[in-house]
């Protein structure tokens, strides 16, 4: 079985529960309290600076021009495309670049960035897309099933563009390029070398669904 198959059975439980969070079920039918959704994208903007740096450890760490190449076509659309779309919202709001880049991160995102940043620097390449599939695979999965269960969300006048991106082939190309990138990756390797890529992917899936709670809920640094 591929590894990919492996997690997915396994974590199949965690995906369902983020699926059908509050937070996504709510940019879906609309009813997503703007607040929350303004919450979300200035944190998600200061954990997608982060979530580039790794784009670019993936280029440095590949080990061919066609991976070094992919990497740096994620790291570019991460930077020009996903991360615009987070600047248009926030002009919407009357939300400067100057004020996203300064957001500070909550306490689950900066957890979340600092444990995909270390195994990036000390594991190996195997381990660092083990580590960030789950947000880009669970975003991908999200977008398609908000786009088939609530039919015409695309067009949205808040949410529409967001689950458009999400649910587009291109974004779904990248996020296959990358399951099918772990599954070479741990081709022959040990049962225990497995558990490693395992427990990043646990982790992070875990991540994600603390995420959208954190963004929900409001959660940030005690006083």
């Amino acid at each position: 079985m591929a590894l990919s198959k492996r997690l997915y059975e396994k974590l199949k439980h965690v995906w369902f529960q983020t699926h059908q969070h509050p937070f996504v079920k709510g940019l879906g039918n609309g009813d997503l309290p703007a607040e929350a959704f303004i919450r979300y994208m200035k944190q998600d903007y200061v954990f997608l600076i982060d979530y580039s740096r790794l784009f670019a450890l993936g280029a440095i760490k590949a080990k061919d021009l066609e991976t070094m190449s992919t990497f740096a076509k994620l790291l570019n659309d991460t930077l020009h495309g996903e991360m615009d779309l987070h600047r248009q919202y926030a002009k919407r709001f009357g939300i400067t670049n100057e004020q996203l880049e300064a957001t500070k991160p909550a306490p689950i995102n900066l957890a979340y960035t600092r444990y995909m940043l270390n195994v990036a620097h000390t594991g190996s390449l195997a381990e660092l897309v083990s580590s960030l599939l789950p947000c880009m695979w669970s975003y991908w999965e999200i977008g398609k099933m908000l786009k088939e269960q609530y039919p015409g969300s695309e067009e949205h006048a808040l949410y529409g563009e967001w689950i458009a991106m999400y649910a587009s082939e291109e974004f779904g190309s990248l996020a296959s390029w990358l399951i099918r990138l772990l599954d070479h990756l741990a081709e022959g390797i040990s049962e225990r070398e497995l558990s490693v890529l395992e427990e990043h992917f646990i982790t992070t899936s875990r991540f994600e669904y603390m995420f959208w709670d954190m963004v929900y809920q409001g959660g940030d640094w005690p006083v």
